[in-house]
């Protein structure tokens, strides 16, 4: 493939796996009450979702490491797909659950195989233009995803969400099944995967980029599982005033994205990461102040998220980009190390927010706050990435 259908390929499936995380949320309490159960353990969907996400994708990026991006991604597309069809047939919160499950099992692999591909065409600066569409992608399907989703909701029912969802999948597979992948031209091997593994999580060069980006998209797992059942709950919010939300997110996420795009080449990876880390940090201490000093202003908790998600945009494909290039290895390793580590750390995150759901905004202010003091952290002690070929 050339650069540009390797682009629209990518940015294709990378919507439509996180479309599974986003669309459904208006619907959570229609959910809820067909399967005969409460909103929170609905929401615990979200958490297998990404625990789904995170598990497989080591073996995910092992396993295009040895038979090719095609195959991989091809199998993924359609356990994503089937899943959301099977989703839309669900009567019982333990299918419900499980089926979420598979559900995010599928999208790890699609997710992997998205960022593997960039990653053959490109490297360092450009990397991180080219990762910044996949975050475009990725916001477009956060937000518009969400409204989308409710006038679905509103419309057809929650059951047509994960039906038009599981379609449009295996649309997309059936698509990149007639696409020719081009032969890569790595040396096979020399390592276990596990051993290549283990030497690339220990190199900070790789480890601290991936875990920044990780804890800045811990933030928008954290507010997404939590946001439904504040704004919904004690702010009376409806499902399309809820879905409606999603627009001033995905404008946030989409100018940080284009900011990134614009002007990463000229500016440089590491400004523009600090800048990304410290409005994430500025938004959330926002969040926090205006949940302890005015809680029942809903204006004082949403519109400094939108700073947050302005600024992980900034910070995301770069610590990607950042992540892969420090990495000692190359091939398709250091990126579904990095796709793991960011699922594994949004999984236990979005069971933290979870376990804290509180119809007051400020536990998950406070659990924002502290993933972005991290992230910070992280950003402050990484050292200047290698670039690898």
């Amino acid at each position: 493939m050339n650069p540009g259908i390797t682009l629209l390929v990518t940015c294709g499936t990378v919507f439509l796996a996180q479309l599974g995380m986003s669309i459904y949320l208006p619907a959570l309490p229609q959910i809820a009450d067909d399967l005969h159960t409460e909103s929170a353990q609905v929401s615990w969907g979200l958490s297998l979702y990404l625990i789904g996400m995170a598990l497989p994708m080591l073996f995910w990026g092992s396993l295009a490491q040895r038979i090719g991006r095609k195959p991989v991604l091809l199998a993924t597309l359609g356990i994503y797909g089937l899943a959301n069809l099977a989703l839309s047939l669900g009567t019982t919160l333990e299918a419900f659950l499980l089926l979420r499950l598979v559900q995010g099992i599928g999208a790890s692999g699609i997710s992997v195989m998205a960022r593997v591909l960039i990653r053959d065409s490109f490297r360092g600066d450009l990397l991180a233009k080219t990762l910044s569409w996949i975050s475009i992608s990725f916001v477009v399907a956060l937000g518009i995803g969400q409204y989308l989703g409710s006038l679905i909701q509103v419309a057809l029912g929650w059951q047509a969400i994960f039906y038009l969802l599981g379609a449009s999948c295996l649309l997309m597979a059936l698509i990149v099944s007639r696409l020719r992948f081009p032969v890569l031209g790595e040396a096979p091997a020399t390592v276990s995967s596990w051993s290549a593994y283990r030497v690339i999580l220990c190199h900070r060069a790789f480890l601290l980029p991936a875990l920044a980006g990780g804890l800045g998209y811990g933030v928008i797992i954290a507010f997404n599982t939590a946001a439904p059942l504040i704004l919904q709950g004690p702010f009376q919010w409806t499902t399309m005033e809820y879905g409606l939300l999603g627009w001033p997110i995905s404008v946030a996420y989409f100018l940080g994205a284009l900011a990134v795009n614009r002007f990463v080449l000229r500016t440089g990876q590491q400004r523009l990461m600090a800048l990304g880390v410290g409005l994430v940090l500025a938004g959330c201490s926002l969040m926090l102040l205006g949940s302890l000093l005015a809680s029942s202003v809903a204006l004082l908790l949403w519109l400094p998220y939108c700073v947050a998600v302005f600024g992980q945009s900034l910070n995301y494909p770069i610590s990607l980009s950042r992540a892969n290039d420090g990495a000692p290895i190359a091939g398709a390793y250091a990126m579904a190390l990095s796709g793991f580590i960011h699922q594994l750390m949004a999984a236990i995150i979005g069971a933290l927010a979870s376990l804290i759901a509180s119809p007051q905004a400020w536990p998950l202010s406070l659990l924002c706050t502290c993933l972005a003091l991290g992230a910070m952290l992280c950003v402050k002690f990484a050292p200047s990435a290698t670039h690898r070929v």
